[in-house]
């Protein structure tokens, strides 16, 4: 486990009196999936962060949106707090129960509610996976294309406006969610968005509540946009003499239009990883991955030529191509392993893995200072990044019990945030804020956090939802 302490700030969990009358009113509703076990809350304590554990004090598994309901009624009434819980792999602390109360684990709402093949979308619950919806929509010439990596939730992808490989061409959740059922802090349950491509009928509330992070509503149904299989694919692995020219490479590529589907960053430190963790042997040089979609073969080898052309400008050579499917499924189970080969390079070590997200104008700039600032560290760190975007994300490999190993990675996090959001940026283009990120929200939003709160304050008031994380209405 992530074991090593962000020494969060914690409040008075519930009282015990509630807490036991939460659990007698929530094993009526829902029988021996309402469970107060310790091996169940131990479980729920944690997602893939470096942040301190904490264990809620119930774990309750609905199936149904009226059951969520249900579950929240009895939260209101007794004032315990919730915490939605998905796949448990995001990674800054949004699924730690800091306060206690009842984790809400939607993973047994997991039915494919429809898919529509002429209008290119479908509805699921919140606990379906990506890979389970890929799965299902086999033969139906359709895929959904929105991949993070780990085999996350629909519903956990939604409420952390998760991205990924993909995003550069095929968007992030926001451009992926046409409609949602969320169950609000009083039990109400709401419906947001419609089938339609298009609306300008009120506020947009479906925007809203992806990327919530569970702070306003917990949302059980979605309702996606579906895109067309590509008729053609190829991908190619291209190492650099510098990761200056590996970025300046991307950011040529995309202000030059082309339709790339992914382009993925590894320095030479994950490169080396990767090579030991996956058995591969690419060269141990900052490398590119890109992948091409087209609806032909020729529009396929026509971005690849264009791409391969501007690589060569800038100190890239030796094009590995991977043409078959099993060839680039190996190529992208390399990446996906990224974090597991990074922790691998140093035994007993754990990952603290971050993220920002720039301009793609200000990416290498970004980078370069960033890897300057690292060569000194005492632990191993990997880049990785979904270049295309501007987004890239650090893994520090730490000894978790080394406390100076912990604050100088905490220091080194802060300058990056902080340089990242100097050149106009994010301090997270996608793993979202949690815990982690919230000291930095007030520089990067200024008066607009203050609207934030008025909207948590409006639609939670007695501040249940996910407390403690992303917005602190109590200040």
């Amino acid at each position: 486990l992530p074991i090593y302490a962000a020494r969060e700030q914690l409040m008075t969990p519930a009282t015990g009196h509630a807490v036991e009358t939460a659990m007698l009113e929530l094993t009526q509703l829902l029988g021996r999936r309402a469970n107060d076990t310790a091996a169940v809350r131990d479980h729920h304590s944690h997602g893939e962060s470096y942040h301190t554990p904490a264990a809620p004090d119930i774990v309750c598994f609905p199936h149904t949106t009226d059951e969520v309901a249900e579950i929240l009624k009895i939260s209101a009434r007794l004032k315990i707090p919730v915490v939605p819980f998905g796949a448990g792999t995001s990674l800054e602390g949004h699924v730690n129960a800091i306060h206690g109360g009842i984790s809400i684990d939607l993973r047994e709402m997991h039915t494919i509610l429809r898919v529509s093949v002429d209008d290119l979308d479908a509805t699921v619950q919140a606990g379906v996976t990506r890979l389970q919806l890929n799965k299902a929509l086999n033969n139906t010439g359709l895929t959904f294309p929105v991949d993070p990596g780990a085999d996350a939730t629909i519903g956990g992808m939604t409420a952390t406006r998760a991205s990924g490989t993909t995003a550069v061409r095929y968007g992030t959740m926001r451009e992926n969610v046409l409609g949602l059922t969320v169950v609000l802090a009083d039990g109400r349950i709401i419906r947001t968005g419609t089938r339609a491509r298009k609306s300008s009928a009120g506020y947009d509330l479906t925007r809203l509540f992806v990327g919530s992070e569970g702070t306003l509503g917990v949302i059980t149904e979605i309702t996606l946009r579906l895109h067309p299989l590509p008729e053609a694919v190829s991908a190619a692995v291209c190492p650099f003499d510098t990761i200056k020219g590996a970025v300046e490479t991307v950011i040529a590529t995309i202000q030059l239009g082309v339709p790339v589907a992914r382009i993925e960053l590894l320095d030479e430190t994950q490169v080396d990883a990767v090579n030991r963790y996956s058995k591969t042997s690419y060269p141990v040089a900052p490398t590119l991955f890109f992948e091409f979609h087209s609806d032909s073969e020729r529009h396929v080898a026509e971005q690849a030529a264009a791409v391969q052309a501007i690589a060569a400008e800038h100190g890239g050579h030796s094009f590995e191509w991977a043409t078959h499917l099993e060839d680039r499924e190996r190529l992208w189970q390399a990446r996906h392993h990224a974090m597991y080969a990074a922790v691998a390079l140093r035994p007993g070590a754990r990952p603290w893995t971050t993220d920002v997200c720039v301009p793609i104008s200000r990416l290498a700039e970004c980078v370069v200072d960033t890897k300057k600032d690292n060569q000194d560290a005492p632990f191993p760190i990997c880049l990785v990044g979904h270049a295309g975007d501007g987004n890239f994300h650090l893994i520090y490999v730490l000894d978790p019990d080394s406390p100076a190993e912990i604050e100088e990675a905490r220091r080194l996090n802060e300058r990056m945030i902080l340089r990242a959001l100097a050149m106009g940026g994010t301090c997270s283009g996608e793993h979202g804020v949690g815990i982690g990120k919230m000291k930095y929200l007030e520089i990067e939003h200024g008066a607009g956090l203050e609207v934030m709160r008025t909207i948590k304050r409006a639609l939670d008031p007695d501040n249940r939802m996910n407390t403690g994380k992303m917005i602190d209405i109590c200040e």
